[in-house]
């Protein structure tokens, strides 16, 4: 069982930043897909950003210019870097991973491209 834990959440205000990090066993960061998604109560989880088995990025719409996405590939870890926080970006962040060798990956937009799972770490943002 591959696990996902995530840190770095936390309550700022508008205009501030954070970094939340995933650490993931060794042989994930480098040959599986990963993301960040994030979901509100009430609403569908949603993607952020994120890493293809080829280290190519994308990211949502709502974020590009703002988060960026990141792999520290020595210390087994996935980063998202935000900036210029607003209230919209109040969510629970997850990171996500999966195996391309095993069908994962075929759209890294939705949550059924990916079989690992964190258990989340929370950001608000207040004005």
């Amino acid at each position: 069982q591959v696990q996902l834990k995530e840190s770095g959440g936390g309550s700022v205000e508008v205009g501030e930043s954070l970094t939340l990090s995933c650490v993931v066993p060794e042989y994930v960061v480098g040959r599986y897909c990963m993301a960040w998604f994030r979901q509100d109560p009430g609403k569908e989880r949603e993607v952020v950003a994120t890493f293809d088995h080829y280290d190519k990025t994308t990211y949502a719409g709502p974020v590009e210019g703002r988060f960026n996405i990141a792999k520290d590939k020595a210390n087994n870890t996935l980063f998202l870097r935000t900036s210029s926080l607003k209230p919209e970006d109040t969510a629970m962040h997850y990171c996500a991973a999966g195996d391309p060798r095993r069908g994962d990956c075929y759209n890294l937009a939705i949550t059924g491209a990916y079989r690992y799972w964190g258990q989340g770490t929370q950001v608000t943002v207040s004005s």
